[in-house]
């Protein structure tokens, strides 16, 4: 049978390899080339059996039918078109490329000179053109049945108000549990095993927010290190997820781990990187969208179109604007959640994806495809709210329906703290959940996601044991990572066995993490914080695939089993308190009918009100904060209106005691300490203060009271 009479026309759309029971349609978005052929591979994938060319081209899309494929096929195009680097056109025919819409590799993907469109080595650099075919070891698209028993699947849809996010790896998290069988460890089946589960219960975490999952690549500069990309920031396919988190290369195993997560109540957000790919600048490997259809797929220099925008620092931007390259993107997110039912997703550097050509837009084309869709616009959506391009830094800048990591809540918490100096009138709206940056276009609370550590810096351990990153191993003269991290040893730099310095350390984890669930907003722990995880001082391990990044399950010490305790009495305490986390923002506006209390009063150590000179007072470290428990609105999880304690929470981040005054309420009877981060073991509700007279705050602590109709 002749190519010609194998391929039948097919359709434009959906784009992608669509297998239908009797064969696969082919579909690939190119506006520049000029011929696409269909490559298919044996069971090795190391054979080219036959190379087919797509009949049709409908709107840009290059498209054709072959009846008789089955899902496990392995395919590649090539694609042919000018070599004009300066015009932005890269295509080679010579290279074997993945389809920007495949949703299964097979093979590993080491990336040699003959994966570059130009040669390597050559004086004109780019402008070269390389004859080498790399179809050998290059990695092969799989055509796949998408069809899953999701029978019994309810996504948890925990209410914003309600979650608390859980920053993790699916690698590290799991490589060193020795509860999972060894095959399964570092793998999404290894995170959906029972043992990782119950812990995640005992925290009384609502979702865990995975670090990138999409296929990606390990940069060539640091395979010649000896060190391999861990993080994952560097994209290959948004559709396909990263083989070497599939034990048995299944799709299936990731949509078990989906499903055994929602039985537990966990809903799963995934870190996603859309603002650029793994093809770098122009010295970057071929391996897709560079020669399928540079010129579209990417943001050129309008002046040198040879050069990328490099808006994220990775050497290339994905160009959003172009109307195919938007709905890639949108097609991708629909299939996450549609097909594999996540729960919602995290974009690294989101200001890219709102740039327009004036510049970033919060009403853009991104982010209105979001707000409109079905799908979409009911998950979770949280935003990196910054890139390196201009006007890059855009806290609070992001539209209704749209959380933001907040990092000045992160330096503001730790430079309180460290004991910096003017940090408390920095510190209250913080707590407050930030409503000068985020209360606009009747955004509520949860739009700031806060957090103490997270996989970029250091971990909570590290913030408290070394003053200086220590990123040596990293290869680049200890240059990478954050310079200021508002961090302090209080002593030492690293670990140490003096006593003194190890109890201040772990009370100062405690007070951090104590803010951070304390504060109205969204709270985000980092997998490892609650029992102590370090990573040696590294506050940019994104290479380091080893002991540095993954979770020591076997070697918890008792006084971090204490921690993870005290950890697990917090998040409850949080739960247990709709105080802690108001639907609306509060200003002081509302008045409680029985205590005549406002809804938030801020008490100064003499008992009274704050006023200019304790907040403008650079030395002052001591200062309470007062949430009236029956002004405002709250509700029980069936929706019924619902009161709460009156709760009295008192920061000293001085190293001296505070004599601190109770506030006066009427009729009332005391105080219940119901968490004390100098006494962590302390049984709720056993001592109770009167509710006048001076409690002893003591340095370097955070105390809950809730008011009581009990006397001491």
């Amino acid at each position: 049978m002749s190519s010609r009479a194998r391929v039948w026309p097919g359709k434009p759309y959906p784009l992608g390899a669509t297998w239908d029971g009797k064969g696969v349609n082919f579909a690939l978005f190119s506006a520049h080339a000029e011929k696409v052929e269909l490559c298919l591979f044996d069971s090795s994938g190391q054979r080219e059996i036959e190379r087919l060319i797509l009949p049709e081209n409908t709107d840009q899309v290059w498209h054709g039918y072959v009846p008789g494929l089955w899902p496990g096929t392995l395919y590649g195009y090539r694609v042919s078109g000018p070599y004009e680097p300066h015009i932005g056109h890269r295509f080679n025919h010579h290279k074997l490329l993945l389809d920007p819409y495949a949703k299964q590799f097979y093979g590993i993907l080491h990336l040699r000179d003959e994966h570059c469109g130009y040669q390597v080595g050559h004086a004109n650099a780019d402008l070269s053109f390389d004859t080498r075919d790399n179809a050998r070891d290059m990695l092969k698209c799989v055509v796949v049945d998408t069809s899953f028993n999701w029978n019994g699947d309810r996504p948890p849809e925990t209410p914003w108000s309600r979650s608390l996010i859980y920053e993790t790896h699916v690698r590290g998290f799991t490589v060193r549990h020795e509860g999972i069988p060894h095959h399964l460890r570092g793998t999404c089946a290894g995170l959906a095993h029972p043992e990782i589960i119950k812990h995640l219960q005992a925290l009384s975490i609502t979702a865990v927010e995975l670090m990138p999952v999409h296929a990606f690549v390990d940069d060539r500069f640091l395979v010649d290190r000896g060190l391999r990309n861990y993080w994952g920031y560097s994209t290959l396919c948004f559709f396909a997820p990263e083989p070497r988190y599939l034990s048995g290369g299944e799709l299936g195993e990731f949509k078990t781990m989906i499903k055994r997560m929602h039985d537990a109540g966990i809903e799963v957000l995934l870190d996603v990187v859309y603002n650029h790919t793994a093809e770098g600048d122009q010295m970057g490997p071929t391996l897709s969208f560079r020669g399928i259809d540079n010129a579209s797929y990417y943001r050129l220099q309008p002046s040198d179109r040879r050069h990328y925008v490099n808006d994220t620092g990775c050497g290339n931007t994905l160009n959003l604007m172009h109307p195919r390259v938007l709905q890639m993107v949108m097609d991708s997110l629909r299939y996450w959640v549609n097909e594999m039912h996540v729960d919602g997703f995290r974009f690294d550097l989101a200001v890219t994806l709102g740039r327009e050509d004036h510049g970033y837009d919060r009403w853009g084309g991104f982010f209105d495809a979001i707000r409109q869709d079905p799908a979409l616009s009911r998950v979770k959506v949280i935003a990196e709210p910054w890139d390196i391009g201009p006007g890059g830094y855009q806290l609070g800048s992001f539209p209704a329906g749209t959380a933001e990591w907040n990092d000045r809540f992160r330096d503001t918490v730790r430079g309180f703290w460290r004991g910096d100096d003017g940090m408390i009138a920095r510190l209250a709206p913080n707590l407050l959940a930030s409503s000068d940056l985020f209360e606009h276009d009747f955004r509520r609370p949860w739009a700031t996601v806060n957090y103490i550590a997270s996989h970029d810096g250091f971990t909570l351990a590290d913030l408290v044991s070394y003053n200086d990153r220590h990123n040596q191993i990293n290869g680049e003269n200890n240059r990478d990572g954050h310079p200021s991290n508002f961090s302090y040893n209080y002593g030492t730099e690293g670990e140490t066995p003096d006593p003194v310095i190890r109890e201040i350390r772990q009370r100062q984890r405690r007070n951090l993490l104590a803010t951070v669930l304390l504060a109205q907003g969204t709270p985000m722990l980092l997998a490892g914080d609650e029992f102590g995880r370090s990573q040696q001082g590294n506050n940019n391990a994104y290479c380091q695939d080893n002991e540095v990044n993954w979770l020591n399950w076997t070697d918890i010490p008792a006084e971090e089993q204490e921690f993870l305790d005290f950890v697990r009495r917090l998040v409850n305490l949080r739960h247990e308190h709709p105080v802690l986390r108001r639907p609306r923002f509060l200003h002081g506006s509302q008045v409680s009918k029985t205590t005549g209390l406002r809804d938030i009063e801020w008490i100064s150590p003499g008992g009274g009100a704050m006023n200019e000179y304790h907040w403008q007072e650079p030395k002052a470290r001591c200062f309470g904060m007062l949430l009236a428990g029956d002004s405002g609105e709250y509700f029980t999880p069936d929706g019924y209106p619902a009161n709460d304690d009156t709760l009295l929470i008192l920061f000293n981040a001085g190293t001296d005691q505070v004599p601190f005054r109770m506030p006066t309420v009427k009729d009332a009877a005391g105080w219940r300490c119901l968490l004390d981060t100098v006494n962590p073991q302390q049984v709720v509700g056993a001592v109770v203060l009167p509710a006048d007279g001076d409690f002893t705050v003591e340095p370097r602590s955070t105390v809950i009271l809730a008011l009581t109709s009990e006397t001491p």
